[in-house]
């Protein structure tokens, strides 16, 4: 079911690209540096306006994705942190088990590896 949503969803965005790229076929001129600059070194290209809209857009979410991947890097480093601090402690508890068992604890340990 949620794959379904998910292929409506993107079916759905996909018409109104379509349909913005139609609507917006003329063509503009992109000016890539400013008018004193320019008279040194003219620079501008003619491109259709439903292509500088798209770029925008993806240029925006790329910079969203980066700046959302920089912000959450103390939290996946935390995670990691932890998952190694775990797993160094579960090695730990482990030899500990093996150091200490006695012929009674070994029967107990057989019945806790069926249960888990």
């Amino acid at each position: 079911m949620l794959r379904f949503i998910k292929l409506v969803l993107l079916a759905v965005i996909l018409i109104a690209i379509v349909t913005l790229s139609l609507a917006n076929r003329g063509l503009v001129t992109l000016h890539l540096l400013p008018e004193g600059i320019a008279a040194i070194l003219p620079l501008s290209v003619r491109v259709p306006l439903f292509a500088v809209i798209l770029v925008s857009i993806l240029v925006g979410l790329l910079i969203g994705y980066i700046l959302e991947w920089l912000r959450e890097h103390k939290h996946r480093r935390e995670a990691a942190r932890r998952k190694r601090e775990a797993r160094q402690l579960k090695g730990e508890v482990q030899a500990l088990k093996r150091k200490h068992m006695t012929d009674e604890d070994e029967v107990l340990a057989i019945l806790d590896g069926k249960n888990a």
